[in-house]
């Protein structure tokens, strides 16, 4: 995401909490909203132990996205976007990353209440270096293992990007990303904004840039099939609030879109939250967040679970030995413990 400009101008499975975190240093978190796993489908119960529970185990940020696991080291990173800081949380404690994450200008940005010029998206790529969307600066970047930070991308067509959101690797190397305005000072009216829509781009391995589609109004999460046959876009507009899936052609271009999921029904129900990001399984279950939490779809677009976070929540990584869900749910960092595996592991 984000769309958190907008939240500041705008059965039941047992909860473990941890004791809070002032990670910020600004102020100490509220009560833990209430949280429970709702299963819709029997297919969504095989999914999860029988005492499945929702574990918060880290508070007290502004907005928390972005997570991601590296393997290696067995540490779990995550954006807070108005702080412009990375956070690693390992064993139970949370530390700095990265800062600053999304913005290195020295000049205040003078954005709007909910400016956020910090890091988005976070991903390692198969040789564990970190990969940022950043807000601020308005590229995607990686962090290379001698601490030199690499330009990925920054432009298209020798424009500015509008400030890249989410990012999914191709196992070849490739890197598919949205850009969405969220990160623009004053949004999508931002006077320095050069782009006039929203793409979803794939930039090659070997540094070319194509935009693939200007076709969805805020392109937000995206994710890969386990086959990497079709990539999953979320659209986090509250005009239309959907989810939808492209094939991906050899050449790693997109065909047609086609509507996987609507999300109008739980907008209209002012469940919190639009859709954001999300993460696939091995199995190809879509573990995404939106309007309520996180919703599991299955391959064929049948809903079959919700886990209700109770807050906006705005992304997911699975981590661990690739079966526990990390969850970036607004002011918190929680997890759930599944039977499966995210794709990768």
């Amino acid at each position: 995401m984000s769309w958190f400009r907008s939240l500041l101008l705008a059965p039941l499975i047992a909860v473990a909490v941890l004791p809070a975190l002032d990670a910020g240093g600004k102020k100490k978190p509220g009560p833990t909203p209430p949280r429970k796993i709702v299963v819709l489908d029997k297919r969504f119960a095989q999914l999860l132990p029988k005492k499945a529970k929702v574990e918060t185990i880290a508070r007290g940020f502004i907005w928390t996205e972005g997570p991601a696991w590296n393997r290696a080291g067995k540490f779990l990173v995550f954006s807070d976007i108005p702080h412009n800081v990375v956070h690693k949380w390992q064993k139970g404690k949370v530390s700095v990353f990265v800062k600053p994450s999304g913005y290195t200008g020295q000049k205040p940005r003078g954005g709007k209440p909910g400016d956020e010029p910090g890091s988005n998206g976070l991903l390692f790529d198969a040789d564990g270096r970190l990969t940022l969307c950043e807000h601020g600066d308005r590229r995607v970047t990686r962090i290379d293992e001698d601490g030199k930070k690499t330009v990925l991308a920054d432009n298209y067509m020798g424009k500015k990007l509008n400030s890249p959101n989410d990012l999914v690797y191709h196992t070849n190397g490739d890197l598919y990303f949205t850009d969405p305005p969220y990160g623009l000072p004053k949004g999508a009216e931002d006077p320095t904004r050069e782009m006039d829509y929203c793409g979803v781009y794939l930039r090659k391995k070997d540094g070319k840039l194509i935009l693939l589609t200007k076709e969805m109004t805020r392109p937000n999460g995206i994710a890969l099939s386990p086959d990497q046959k079709t990539l999953y876009v979320a659209n986090s507009d509250p005009n239309e609030p959907v989810w939808k899936s492209f094939p991906v052609k050899e050449d790693g271009t997109l065909g047609k879109s086609k509507l996987f999921v609507d999300g109008a029904k739980w907008v209209q129900a002012k469940r919190p939250g639009l859709p954001d990001g999300m993460k696939i399984d091995v199995y190809g279950n879509l573990w995404a967040t939106g309007p309520g939490g996180v919703w599991v779809f299955a391959p064929d677009g049948t809903v079959i679970g919700n886990i209700d976070t109770g807050t906006n929540t705005a992304n997911v990584a699975f981590g661990d030995d690739g079966s526990m869900l990390y969850i970036a749910a607004n002011h918190d960092i929680c997890r759930v413990k599944t039977l499966t595996k995210g794709k990768g592991f």
